[in-house]
């Protein structure tokens, strides 16, 4: 435990942080983690109802730095030509 009490103050805003990032992170897996399971079941209609959940779960992780935009916008693209590969099948 640091003395400092700018080192303590940083301890604790970092424990904050680490939690809403979490959060956040984890609210973005289970939606994720639901289109996954409608296309493996190969529910092209369930699937592309909750990929706009999956979708908005994920922007709202880039717009507050818990990933990067890049990787958002990657996670969204690999979700959405998943489902436009069942939907054609």
């Amino acid at each position: 435990m640091p003395n400092i009490k700018s080192s303590i103050k940083s301890i604790k805003k970092d424990a904050k942080r680490h939690e809403r990032n979490m959060a956040e992170k984890n609210r973005m897996k289970k939606a994720q983690k639901l289109v996954l399971a409608a296309i493996a079941n190969n529910d092209a209609d369930e699937a592309k109802k909750l990929f706009p959940a999956a979708q908005k779960a994920i922007d709202q992780a880039a717009a507050n730095n818990t990933i990067h935009k890049n990787t958002a916008a990657r996670k969204k693209s690999r979700l959405a030509s998943k489902i436009n590969a069942i939907s054609a099948a």
